[in-house]
């Protein structure tokens, strides 16, 4: 290796090493009250959507490796400003018939789980069985609300 490779290597690896100093928020909040789901549906809910839109993040090994550490944060934060499961009861009705349907039509036109959380959590795919799952709760839910409390 020539010196001028040898030198780009060893900045990288310090700067790596230094990026591991940056502080990364990894907290989960206190669940508030959950969206309320059937069994089943909370299953799929907690396998497939509970990593970004929730307070019960199960954060992997890399969330604690700088660059991916920022991403992962990144992504949670994001995820639970749109949706937070675990503080259904902050939305009103009009906002939870709105998430609901929104949760529908993402999953139906494949945009989520996002496909970057695919690579490392396989088992998040959403099959044929569970997008009719999926269809059925918020059918239940937006029956539900439409019934009134």
């Amino acid at each position: 290796m020539n010196a001028p490779v040898r030198v780009g290597v060893g900045v990288l690896i310090a700067a790596l090493a230094l990026a591991q100093l940056v502080p990364v928020e990894r907290e989960n909040p206190a669940v508030e009250a959950e969206v309320p789901t059937t069994p089943e549906a909370r299953a799929l809910l907690v396998r497939a959507c509970f990593d970004c839109h929730s307070n019960q993040v199960v954060w992997p090994w890399y969330s604690r490796v700088a660059p991916v550490s920022w991403l992962v944060a990144k992504d949670v934060r994001e995820g639970r400003d749109e949706l937070n499961y675990s503080t259904w009861s902050r939305y009103d009705a009009k906002k939870q018939r709105k998430l609901l349907k929104e949760t529908l039509k993402e999953v139906d036109e494949g945009e989520m789980p996002l496909w970057i959380y695919l690579l490392g959590h396989p088992e998040a795919r959403i099959s044929t069985a569970d997008r009719a799952l999926i269809e059925l709760w918020v059918a239940e839910r937006l029956a539900a609300l439409d019934a009134g409390p």
